[in-house]
């Protein structure tokens, strides 16, 4: 497995006052820099450290979200009105619970 699997991401950090660097799959990391390639390349030497310590120690290593296998399914409980009113509203425009939910998720995450 390699660290380049990883999701990297880079964000300016307004209480440090310089770019932060993260890796979703290591939630406990982080690089600060002024630079943001700078620290992108931070984040991505320390997690190489933190995966060649386990593996030297024979931890578990997590698996990079790109990698791993999604079957499109998840539940999510919602409140009894919540429900009603998301039923209403797909039975009104014609089309399933799931189409509609399916539809709200995906603006909602392009946001």
């Amino acid at each position: 497995m390699s660290i380049d699997h990883y999701t990297y991401r880079v964000t300016w950090s307004p209480e440090d006052n310089e770019h932060v660097g993260l890796c979703a799959e290591f939630p406990s990391l982080s690089w600060l820099d002024r630079k943001p390639d700078a620290a992108l390349a931070g984040i991505r030497r320390v997690v190489a450290r933190v995966v060649a310590d386990l593996r030297a120690d024979g931890e578990a290593i997590p698996e990079p979200l790109a990698d791993r296998n999604y079957s499109g399914e998840f539940r999510v409980r919602i409140p009894p009105h919540l429900h009603r009113s998301l039923a209403l509203q797909a039975a009104e425009q014609g089309v399933s619970l799931n189409r509609l939910a399916s539809a709200k998720l995906a603006s909602a995450g392009s946001r």
